[in-house]
């Protein structure tokens, strides 16, 4: 059980983070380019629900270009980064905003070829969901896995059937695990997403959400605080004083002790947040991520553990 803790100590950190892991494996740095496809979600466009979850707004939309077609989109993310890191940086072209494979096949080919055929671009990596993973939808992306580093993205948030309702997913744990194993068992890179602080649940309820995780076994996994954004039912939750939010020595707390459960091997892609600051309502502590981020390795060391340190296959 467990690991040694300086395994990414050339990275400075008690977790197996997306710099170790980029660094380790192809000897470099690399970046991401955010892409808009102007997609919707089965729990927005009412095949499934309508609202979408109750945190989203436009999901993650505000990180993109959406207003302008895909290579444009592409051209002015390679500006942005070569203009910050050399012209020489590469990048992973992310389908980031809503349900990436929630589409014909045909036009998600054109746009996953238009960034594969980029200049600067690495790889591809695809947000989508679990429920949206159709046979044709699964021929493209292992077409693609084996011509460039892909990685899917899957939003699983929480594996407690009541939190997954309450937030209209719109899609149970099981039907999640049933797209997830799809992908696992192709061969494909998958990172799962999860957020703690969703309302009502406990630490012990987080915990068990990795737990969870660390019998699916992820490539990789993006760990982040709840973020109430203006106009999203869950604003509205918040001002109606429904649910309370975690401090920041709380989420610390909990993050340090969901790392000890999850496999070594797992990739932490992201361990805090970025939300759009201008429509932030709360938690305001989340806005300042070197905080966090020094506080999450502070708790480590103070109680001398590390990730994978209470991993057991078994």
């Amino acid at each position: 059980m467990g690991n040694n803790p300086f395994k990414y100590s050339n990275d400075n950190k008690r977790y197996n983070t997306l710099n170790y892991y980029n660094k380790q494996n192809f000897g470099k740095k690399i970046y991401k380019a955010v892409i808009d496809l102007g997609l919707t979600c089965p729990n927005i466009d009412g095949s499934k629900g309508t609202g979408g979850c109750i945190f989203c707004d436009g999901g993650s939309g505000y990180f993109t270009h959406g207003e302008v077609d895909t290579e444009a989109q592409l051209r002015l993310e390679k500006n942005r980064i070569c203009s910050k890191y050399g012209e020489s940086a590469e990048f992973i072209a992310y389908f980031q905003a809503n349900t990436n494979t929630y589409s014909p096949v045909e036009l998600l080919r054109k746009a996953y070829y238009t960034a594969l055929e980029f200049p600067n671009v690495f790889g591809i990596s695809i947000g989508t969901r679990a429920d949206c993973l159709p046979d044709d939808i699964m021929v493209l992306l292992k077409e693609l896995n084996s011509k460039t580093h892909l990685t899917v993205e899957l939003g699983m948030q929480s594996c407690h059937e009541n939190t997954i309702s309450l937030i209209n997913r719109c899609c149970s744990h099981e039907e999640f695990k049933k797209g997830y194993y799809k992908l696992k068992n192709t061969g494909i890179r998958t990172c799962l997403h999860v957020i703690n602080g969703l309302p009502y649940e406990s630490k012990d309820d987080m915990l068990e959400t990795a737990k969870e995780l660390a019998l699916l076994r992820p490539d990789a996994v993006k760990l982040q605080m709840l973020h109430v954004i203006k106009g999203t039912k869950l604003a509205d939750m918040y001002s109606n004083g429904e649910f309370k939010l975690l401090e920041r020595d709380e989420y610390i707390d909990i993050i340090a002790h969901q790392l000890e459960l999850l496999p070594p091997e797992t990739v932490i892609e992201r361990i805090t947040g970025d939300g759009d600051k201008s429509k932030l309502i709360a938690p305001m502590w989340s806005a300042d991520k070197i905080a966090v981020l020094g506080g999450i390795d502070k708790c480590l060391a103070e109680l001398d553990t590390w990730q994978g340190k209470l991993y057991s296959e078994t």
